[in-house]
């Protein structure tokens, strides 16, 4: 029997013609193969005895052996593909070790052992000539196709690293606040990233951009840009991952990071949270818990469906980004380490606790690789032949459903079998109990049918309406309009969304501000026609108010006529719009004369008292002399003014060649133009003496004097 699966999981070992076999789960309607399940040999057998057990024992002649020799002697720390999708590379111990395995071969490369354990390593180029790995004992080892290449040290334990690919430099973090820059072009060190933090975690470089973010142990995602070396912004992922429903001993720290796109980015906590960004926002945009309260090790993405591959060392859950909704999951039989989706397909592989590397193919995801095509074969040939599974027969229940049913004193005996939190019993004495405990089951199904029922019938009628505080009325026609048969309206008009339902339109019903002046000169030239059902619909207004105070419902429609003499009539009106636009018009012509009256008696009426202003306090009072002169002086003729200020200075007038005046005005200079005027002066002034200077000179060299 398959273990290490949830209640709803369904189990089963299916064969594929008597030749191949492959545990399969489900969950939400996900098929999920493993295809590193059942025994493996040892290593130390020989491949005479390895071939003779492949005689005797069905179950391992059966098993799917995908990539040969897919484990490590003891524990599997890190996986990862490179990025032309031929080989799969991972660390293990004990020995510390790294083993690179061709998919193309289906076999195991190569095999290295190194002096400590990796903590993490990447893959800097295409295939496996170029590899960087982070030891636990402060070393970078950079190994190429021949083996180890170089190593050197960096001043703390580090924890994590990341490659900037634009200017060559590797990031690493670890237990210190700097972080470390080692620029692979120069072979140095660069200056480090001072951090806020006491240590950092997780690291990660989005490579649309380039932002480089560290999590910090405080909880903390620091954000910097590595072309000014500057921070850009802080995150407080810890303050966000708590709920109140959420008991915590510590403060969360950051324990995973990864960048989707441009925007997007996601976080792991400590205690089993992850948080989905958007670079543009301080809060997150969702947080799904794992409900464990182990660390998050792995978040990767899944862009073509949406979603987010979020593992803790017990579960893998695949959720929606944008909902938060659980698209499947699984839990292999050990700790998980690392996840590693290979591209472009459903396969994944994860490093275990354990020996062996599991190996999982999902469909739904995508096809299988080029390299294993075949996957979709076998697939579909057990979607074929379905088979019935050992669950099939039993039903999951929990203590109150045994409470309930009165099967409490069951628990400890072979009828009931203890599974997580609940019992697996069989589905025929479960059926058998439930009619006796409830033996009045169907008449409660027919009762509830018969309700629905009647409550279909009820959404029928008409209802009463809850109105908006502003713009009732408004409301009121764009929910008749919206109650209109499709038949009644344009064919060739579609459906519009009503503006009740839309948030942008939200204010229009609520602030006294937007509320229609049906009284305006406008509204009331612009609707002429609407007046006649305007009434009709305050009636229906008073009626709906009325109903809303009593607190009763409206079961009937409200006298009046029916909706086709309503229409007629529409119609009719429509034939004498200009008549009504006239009518409102004059209406219009009488009330304006009505206001120009009252306007003047009020003026008759109203006596004009002088009044008395003060003067603040630092103002000096200036007489009405100058004001008095200006406004003398404005209503002379252009020809006055002139000579006015041509006897001042302020302009002087000529006459030219042509026969016309010329005008030149001499505007006030300012402080500055003096003081440049008076530097020009001087210059000037010294010029001269200097040009004086050089003639005399040359008139002395001109009569014979010697010149010293």
């Amino acid at each position: 029997m398959c273990s290490s699966l949830t209640p709803e999981v369904k189990p089963s070992c299916r064969r594929s013609g008597g030749k191949r076999s492959m545990q399969v789960s489900s969950l939400n309607e996900v098929k999920i193969y493993s295809l590193s399940a059942g025994r493996s040999l040892p290593e130390w057998l020989s491949d005479r005895k390895k071939r003779a057990l492949q005689k005797k024992d069905v179950g391992i002649s059966r098993r799917i052996e995908l990539i040969q020799d897919f484990d490590m002697p003891a524990v599997s720390t890190k996986i990862k593909v490179s990025r032309d999708g031929q080989y799969v590379m991972a660390a293990g111990t004990y020995k510390p070790r790294i083993r690179c395995y061709d998919t193309y071969q289906l076999s195991m490369k190569f095999e290295r052992c190194i002096d400590a354990d990796v903590i993490t390593f990447d893959i800097l180029s295409d295939d496996y000539s170029k590899i960087v790995f982070l030891l636990c004992d402060r070393y970078v080892e950079f190994h190429s196709q021949h083996g180890r290449y170089y190593r050197t040290r960096i001043p703390k334990f580090g924890r994590d690293f990341s490659y900037h690919y634009p200017s060559c430099d590797l990031y690493f973090v670890g237990a210190s606040s700097e972080i470390y820059r080692l620029n692979l072009e120069q072979g140095r060190y660069l200056n480090s990233l001072q951090t806020d933090a006491s240590e950092n975690h997780v690291c990660d470089i989005n490579p649309a951009h380039g932002l480089f973010a560290t999590g910090t142990v405080e909880g903390k995602v620091e954000c910097w840009d590595p072309r000014t070396r500057n921070r850009v912004g802080v995150l407080d992922c810890a303050l966000s991952s708590v709920t109140a429903d959420k008991e915590i001993d510590g403060l969360p720290s950051i324990s995973a990071l990864k960048f989707d796109g441009t925007l997007n980015m996601a976080v792991g906590t400590s205690t089993g949270q992850v948080l989905f960004y958007d670079l543009r926002s301080s809060s997150p945009l969702i947080v799904k818990d794992h409900q464990y309260g182990l660390p998050i090790k792995s978040i990767q993405f899944h862009n073509s469906l949406d979603l987010i591959i979020s593992a803790d060392s017990r579960i893998i859950k695949l959720w929606n980004k944008d909902t938060g909704k659980v698209f499947t999951s699984l839990e292999p039989e050990h700790d998980i380490n690392d996840v590693c989706i290979y591209p472009n397909s459903g396969m994944l592989f994860t490093a275990n606790e354990a020996p062996k590397m599991s190996i999982y193919y999902i469909p739904v995801l995508g096809p299988a690789p080029k390299w294993c095509s075949f996957l979709d074969n076998l697939t579909e040939e057990l979607e074929e032949n379905p088979e019935t599974t050992v669950y099939d027969d039993y039903k999951f229940v929990t203590r109150k459903d045994l409470d309930n049913l009165g099967l409490a004193h069951l628990i400890g005996s072979p009828l009931l079998r203890a599974y997580m939190h609940g019992f697996f019993m069989d589905i025929r004495l479960y059926h058998k109990v439930k009619m006796m405990v409830n033996p009045f089951a169907y008449e409660e199904y027919r009762r509830e049918k018969i309700r629905q029922k009647i409550e279909e019938t009820r959404a029928q009628r008409v209802q009463l309406k809850k109105l908006p505080k502003v713009n009732k009325e408004l409301a009121l026609k764009l929910i008749e309009e919206g109650e209109e048969p499709q038949n009644a309206r344009k064919k060739k008009q579609k459906k519009m969304p009503s503006i009740l339902n839309d948030d942008r339109f939200k204010v229009m019903f609520e602030n006294p501000d937007f509320q229609v002046d049906e009284k305006s000169e406008e509204f009331r030239l612009l609707n002429p026609l609407v007046s006649k059902i305007s009434e009709k619909r305050k009636q229906k207004l008073k009626i709906l108010e009325h109903q809303e105070t009593l607190g009763e419902e409206e079961e009937e429609e409200p006298e009046g006529k029916p909706s086709d003499a309503e229409s007629s009539e529409t119609s009719d009106d429509e034939k004498g719009w200009v008549e009504e636009v006239r009518k409102q018009r004059r209406l219009l012509r009488q009330e304006e004369k009505l206001k120009h009256q009252k306007w003047f008696k009020e003026d008759q009426q109203t006596v004009l008292e002088p009044k008395f202003f003060e003067i603040k306090a630092g103002e000096e009072f200036r007489s009405f002399k100058d004001t008095a002169k200006r406004q003398k002086l404005m209503k002379k003729t252009l020809g006055d003014r002139l000579q006015l200020e041509e006897r001042v200075g302020a302009l002087s007038v000529h006459d030219t060649t042509v026969g016309s005046k010329q005008v030149t005005f001499k505007l006030k200079k300012s402080e500055q133009q003096k003081k440049q005027q008076e530097a020009e002066k001087h210059h000037h002034q010294e010029r001269r003496k200097l040009r004086r200077s050089a003639g005399h000179l040359k008139s002395k060299r001109g009569r014979g004097r010697p010149f010293h």
